[in-house]
Parts: C-alpha cells; structure tokens; sequence
C-alpha cells in the first residue's frame, strides 16, 4: 500500500479554498486544519469532544490530551496545540453548541452530538481531497504533511517521534517525506 500524499502549501490552500464554498465551509477547514496542524490520526480527530479542546473558561486549551482509547496504539498521549491551530479552532468553535461538554468537536448532520466515526470521517476527507483536485490525498495526508513540515523545521526526530505518538524512531522516520526545499537546504549547509 503506496503512502497517503504529502501536501504543498498551495495544495492545502487548494483544498480549503474549495472547502470555503462548501455548506459546512467552517467545520471542513478546521477539520483539515485539525489534522494538518496537529498531526492527529483520523480516528484520534474524529474522537474530540467540545471539552477536549475548551477550558473551563471557554478558552482553546494549549494542549489535547487524548486518553488510551483514543489512540491506535492504546497510549495515552498529549497533542500540543500550535498558535495557528488555537486560532483556527477559535474561529470554529463559535460555531457550534458547547454547553455540553461531551458533545463532539466535529458534529454531523446525521448525528450532531455524536459527529463522525473513523470510517465516515476518513470518507469525508477523501471526498474533500477528490473534490478539490489533490489527487492521492487521504485522511493520512495531515499527519504526513505535518510530520514533514516540522522534519523540514530541523526539529529532530526524537521530538518528532514524541508529537505524533510513536514509540518507535523507524515508525516516525516513515512519515517524513523529503521535498524539494528540504533537499535544497540540505545542500547549501556544506
């Protein structure tokens, strides 16, 4: 099985331009944004409640912490949330109801309190990626691209190993997929 698509800036700004004319314009782009800045597996996004991600004041917590049921590999582990993500989420969050804490981030119409499984939100961000021309982009996308714009940061693998969840060094380095600008920069360090 080939690797889900790594995104360039302009194919993320493809995709949310599309996103942007869509009925639920405001859920998509912070569902993309949700996995491209987390780095967040599908399963783990499509788990978040209103009160993983509010304080008791209202306010975009700093960090997500994710019990052992809520990850793939049964550990729990801590998402930190970025300036660019806390604003995202922000903008969103006005959006939806929060009185209810355990009500999900990401509400459908189907079924608003309890929003999206893995598989229907895996769906969704393939139909997002289909629609919006970014051709072999999946609900792995984010996470890849997250981890390959963090690597490209010269942030070292051992930190990046610990913000996607993994135990495993190997496991990480799989994620990182080397693009033109990091070969680039590579090269002018000699």
């Amino acid at each position: 099985m080939s690797q889900a698509k790594t995104l360039n800036e302009q194919e993320i700004k493809q995709v949310l331009d599309y996103v942007s004319t869509k009925k639920y314009a405001k859920r998509d782009r912070a569902l993309i944004l949700t996995s491209h800045l987390s780095g967040m597996r599908v399963g783990e996004i499509a788990s978040l409640t209103v009160g993983h991600v509010l304080d008791q004041n209202g306010n975009i917590k700093n960090e997500i912490r994710l019990t052992a049921e809520q990850t793939k590999g049964k550990h729990p582990r801590t998402v930190f949330v970025s300036s660019k993500l806390k604003e995202e989420l922000a903008n969103y969050i006005q959006l939806i109801r929060t009185d209810d804490k355990e009500r999900s981030l990401f509400p459908t119409q189907k079924n608003p309190r309890m929003g999206f499984t893995a598989n229907t939100l895996t769906q969704h961000y393939l139909s997002l990626y289909k629609a919006a021309g970014v051709d072999g982009a999946s609900s792995h996308s984010g996470r890849r691209t997250y981890a390959t714009s963090i690597a490209s940061q010269g942030v070292g693998l051992r930190v990046l190993m610990r913000l996607m969840g993994h135990r495993n060094v190997s496991t990480t380095a799989v994620y990182i997929d080397a693009n033109d600008n990091m070969l680039r920069n590579a090269v002018e360090l000699v």
